[in-house]
């Protein structure tokens, strides 16, 4: 039973790190691109988009974890784990391409292919294997990130619409304010993690 509750214990820190201190796009800028696009696009849901990027973080971290131990096993040099984590990544999303199809979310397996390629999802999938974390530690990590960038596209979303005021300068109205935005939430966060910023 202790065994049990250490596991989760580390489950939710490990999340918690990268919903708030690891955030993957306000601390390692991953996936920055596709927020940007999600942002613009009106088609889209960005909280269907959050929740469909989450879910594929947690379904890919186990399978993740279990490849990444497989391939050192096997002695596959690190040129090869990338090219590993995509085929997982991969699985996953015809999993969940299948499931969708099943209960007829076709707004979801249209947003499927953004949410599943996306560099924060293999960008976390490579983290948590060079830092050698544990099958909780994966799990709470995948969480946290997909969390971490489900907030992330809300608070960017809602501020794209409160940044559409006149009082800013035309030159920077649209994508410019925007990345000023991103960045400068990069900062603060950067900062909430113990950071200070040289000179």
């Amino acid at each position: 039973m202790n065994q049990v509750m250490e596991a989760v214990g580390v489950f939710f820190s490990y999340a918690l790190l990268a919903l708030f201190a690891q955030n993957a796009i306000f601390t390692r800028a991953l996936g920055v691109s596709r927020l940007v696009q999600l942002t613009g696009d009106d088609r889209t849901s960005s909280g269907r988009f959050g929740l469909l990027l989450c879910v594929t973080q947690i379904l890919l971290a186990p399978l993740a974890w279990l490849a990444g131990n497989q391939a050192i096993r096997l002695g596959a040099g690190a040129s090869m784990r990338p090219l590993l984590f995509v085929g997982c990544i991969a699985l996953v999303s015809l999993a969940e391409h299948a499931a969708l199809r099943r209960l007829g979310q076709n707004e979801m397996i249209r947003i499927l292919p953004l949410a599943a390629l996306n560099s924060c999802v293999l960008g976390t999938v490579l983290i948590t294997r060079t830092q050698m974390f544990t099958l909780s530690q994966s799990l709470g990590f995948g969480l946290g990130s997909g969390l971490g960038y489900m907030l992330a596209v809300l608070l960017v979303t809602e501020a794209q619409h409160r940044l559409r005021s006149q009082a800013i300068p035309s030159a920077f109205r649209g994508l410019p304010i925007l990345l000023i935005y991103i960045g400068i939430l990069a900062l603060a966060i950067y900062g909430f993690t113990g950071h200070t910023v040289i000179l």
